[in-house]
């Protein structure tokens, strides 16, 4: 027998029964979907484990897609046994190729724009698209999993395997990024790509979906600072550029991260300048000129930074001037540009991630 068809053989015996097939690509969409939209939130070393999850779990759905395609096949390729709900199938079928095959090309460094998009963001977009799309297809032939579908220890031993393969792949791809000296080889775990150089013109400007305020003049800029203190203050730019400095990486969901020499004040003595932090005080929120916001607990907020110059430069309007917020360890669209308030508060402030998705629609 050659080998491939002692491949094909193995990779016959492991698949699952039908319905459990249909079950488990909506289980493995779903758990991308998750474990993709938790990873933006993700930016230090240690959450490493989450975004390997993601990435087994898309060899997975490899694997449940061609079991699949080739149980329907000719239901895709025989007109005459097309039916109102193949349109469906067929655009449910692109946008998980698609999802696919960008994934791919981003771990091997392909790095194109398609107009203000990255590939990486490209990718999330056909992810986010699947979810509704393999619901609405698996309502079209709706059938309840059933307990002899899964209950087998076979079954469990095939879902490892999934799993381990989907692993051992993704350890192939980096050996091979590194074998090659392909641009995927220095990505860091979350994936993204460096962006090289000191400055403004360093790293891509980039908003959270729709935020475009207008310059700020600097001279009339005046930063809230009220909350839970005991003497609200509005310092103004010239009082914000007090000379403390910091190097920090800043990893953009869009794909790309770059370490810079960011320049500014401290939180820590922004919120000393604005008399005593109430005792009851756990968050520091920060509102951005356009009402987009974001929150961090008190202690990790006062090592933060409200940074007014990057790589010896004053910041450019698009990279947040007069200032924005700095905080190592957190992802690019935690970085709130154009700082106009900082609030000391009681509660974390759950509307935040409702904002992330409105602030820049009028």
């Amino acid at each position: 027998m050659a080998a491939t068809d002692r491949l094909r053989d193995a990779f016959d015996r492991l698949e699952p029964p039908p319905r459990a097939v249909d079950w488990s690509l909506f289980a493995f969409v779903a758990a991308e979907t998750v474990t993709g939209l938790v990873s933006f939130t993700v930016g230090v070393p240690e959450g490493w484990p989450l975004f390997w999850l993601h990435r087994a779990l898309g060899v997975g759905i490899v694997a449940l897609l061609a079991w699949k395609l080739a149980r329907v096949r000719r239901r895709l390729t025989d007109p005459s046994l097309w039916r109102r709900s193949t349109a469906l199938s067929v655009l449910t079928l692109v946008a998980a190729v698609g999802a696919l095959a960008t994934g791919v090309a981003w771990v091997f460094g392909l790095d194109v724009r398609l107009s203000y998009w990255t590939l990486l963001s490209v990718h999330v977009g056909f992810g986010l698209a699947l979810v509704p799309l393999v619901a609405a297809h698996a309502s079209t032939r709706f059938r309840l999993p059933r307990r002899v579908d899964f209950e087998r220890r076979r079954t469990a031993v095939r879902y490892f395997a999934l799993l381990a393969a989907g692993g051992a792949t993704y350890r192939l791809q980096q050996g091979i990024n590194d074998a090659l000296d392909t641009t995927g080889a220095d990505r860091r775990f979350t994936g993204s790509q460096p962006r090289e150089g000191a400055g403004n013109a360093a790293f891509p400007i980039t908003s959270w979906v729709a935020d475009d305020p207008d310059p700020i003049d600097r001279d009339d800029y005046r930063l809230v600072v009220n909350g839970l203190v005991s003497d609200p203050a509005e310092p103004t730019a010239v009082d914000l550029a007090a000379g403390h400095e910091t190097e920090a990486l800043l990893d953009c969901t869009s794909g790309w991260y770059t370490v810079q020499e960011w320049s500014g004040v401290r939180v820590g003595d922004l919120l000393g300048a604005a008399g005593k932090v109430g005792k009851e005080a756990a968050y520091v929120r920060f509102v951005s000129v356009t009402g987009y916001r974001w929150s961090l607990p008190l202690d990790e907020a006062e090592d933060a930074l409200l940074a007014t110059r990057v790589g010896g430069e004053p910041l450019s309007h698009g990279h947040g001037a007069p200032a924005r917020l700095v905080a190592p360890g957190r992802r690019g669209f935690q970085w709130v540009k154009w700082v106009t308030r900082v609030e000391v508060r009681a509660e974390y402030d759950l509307g935040q991630w409702v904002v992330t998705l409105v602030s820049g629609f009028d």
